[in-house]
């Protein structure tokens, strides 16, 4: 895979009770290393308060009055996201990558910052999807994972959970990567 040594790919996925980070709440955060699937992190949060939207729940498949009293606390889940981002990165840096990144990313970094005070992040990450429609030559709305031809898709399946999501669009970013080397002749 043509990846500076000194980064770390991680996908990066979470379930959201609505559109925005602040009025809606992540209410689970799934994460693995792109080159590494079995290295992965879990975690289910409890809501910071009790707005929703009633299909994003309905996509999910998760409770908020069952997370409220099961969750972790967002303090905790970003605390113990932050320490195994730590832990797999080492001395390279972590590169958060998403499925379009934009949801995903606005909830990750609003979390940090509001409960952590800072990104281990820094300030960007990888959309998975705008990789692809520049590798491929492709307009936005080829890009949906339903359109992607098969060579680029894995074993695992999405399935609205993150972590099960985080795997596959990490299956898919690797073979991106290794077809964006092939073109290069990386």
């Amino acid at each position: 895979m043509s990846q500076k040594a000194a980064e770390i790919y991680v996908s990066v996925d979470i379930e959201a009770s609505g559109p925005i980070p602040g009025k809606y709440s992540m209410l689970s955060l799934g994460a693995c290393v792109v080159d590494d699937p079995a290295k992965t992190f879990y975690v289910e949060l409890q809501p910071i308060n009790d707005e929703f939207v009633p299909e994003a729940l309905a996509v999910s498949k998760l409770n908020l009055e069952h997370l409220k009293s099961n969750g972790h606390t967002p303090v905790q889940a970003m605390t113990e996201f932050e320490k195994w981002i730590k832990k797999i990165a080492r001395m390279r840096v972590p590169v958060f990558v998403g499925f379009n990144a934009c949801f995903d990313w606005a909830f990750v970094n609003w979390y940090f910052i509001e409960f952590l005070g800072s990104n281990p992040f820094g300030m960007s990450g990888i959309d998975i999807k705008s990789f692809y429609m520049g590798l491929g030559g492709v307009s936005w709305n080829q890009t949906r994972s339903s359109q992607l031809p098969d060579k680029f898709k894995g074993p695992s399946k999405q399935t609205h959970n993150a972590l099960d999501d985080a795997r596959a669009q990490g299956e898919i970013f690797c073979k991106l990567l290794l077809a964006s080397g092939e073109r290069s002749g990386g």
